[in-house]
């Protein structure tokens, strides 16, 4: 198991599954895998996951959930464990609220169904 500050992760089966904050951000210019920044997009900053990685982000919530790529490096801010693009933070629900607590997993939605006994 792996713990950070204000996130937990944990690999099981070969599954990525990290609990934490999530914020969103405006983006500009180039991502940091070179690509240009869309925040109308379905992308997402992570620090450590490969670029071109799909994890679905769940609000905890509302139980909203969204697949992103990861294409950026990020966040920055201590206890934050993904940072989405507008257009996933509207789709998750937190436009508003600019930071929620969610589960991110690369792993099939069986994985995100259990995130009660990950996420505490």
């Amino acid at each position: 198991m792996l713990a950070t500050a204000g996130s937990a992760a944990f690999a099981s089966n070969d599954n990525f599954t990290q609990c934490g904050k999530a914020s969103w951000y405006k983006l500009g210019g180039t991502t940091a895998s070179g690509e240009p920044a869309n925040p109308n997009g379905l992308t997402a900053a992570h620090r450590t996951l490969p670029f071109g990685t799909m994890v679905e982000v769940t609000n905890l919530s509302n139980g909203k959930s969204v697949t992103v790529r990861i294409n950026d490096r990020g966040p920055y801010s201590k206890g934050r464990v993904i940072d989405v693009t507008h257009a996933a933070a509207k789709k998750l629900g937190f436009i508003r609220k600019g930071i929620t607590k969610v589960h991110v997993s690369d792993g099939p939605k069986q994985v995100a169904k259990n995130t009660k006994q990950f996420c505490r």
